[in-house]
């Protein structure tokens, strides 16, 4: 694809990746930057966008997926996530099981696959309500469900035979 046409495509693609953006990010300056991004990744690959069908459907893909991942990023991570002071009536070797326990579906939670991380985490770190995670994923809520509960069965399965 020629400088000319692939400005052209941009400039056509570049307002649904904002707005597939923020689907996911609140904040238009990071939906900006994701859409930014997608545009330079296209142009790395400029010479080989002729491979694809359709290079919307490649760069919202690509827009979705960046979007995720800066939504995976900004999450608290589940030993800050939880109040100081519920562990001060707990012996040392109590807290010290706990936080191992929190590191370890800590590790489970990241080999996840994606689409299950993502649910899980905007469900149980961040508190979306179901319908909530549908809309932000573009799935049905009953999808929503059937991947927090494998992602759920997934750590409990590698938790208790660990």
């Amino acid at each position: 694809m020629e400088q000319k046409e692939f400005e052209i495509e941009v400039g056509r693609i570049r307002p649904r990746l904002h707005h597939e953006a923020m689907r996911y990010v609140s904040d238009a300056a990071d939906a900006e930057d994701i859409a930014q991004e997608v545009v330079l990744k296209l142009w790395v690959m400029h010479d080989r966008l002729e491979e694809y069908r359709s290079t919307e459907a490649l760069a919202v893909v690509m827009a979705r997926r960046l979007s995720l991942n800066k939504m995976r990023k900004a999450t608290v991570p589940l030993a800050e996530a939880r109040p100081a002071d519920t562990a001060t009536d707990q012996t040392p070797e109590a807290s010290l099981i706990e936080q191992e326990d929190e590191e370890r579906v800590a590790r489970l939670i990241d080999a996840l696959p994606d689409t299950q991380q993502a649910v899980l985490r905007m469900k149980h770190t961040e508190g979306m309500e179901v319908g909530e995670i549908a809309r932000l994923t573009g799935s049905s809520p009953e999808a929503v469900r059937q991947n927090l509960s494998r992602a759920r069965r997934n750590i409990l399965k590698h938790f208790v035979n660990e």
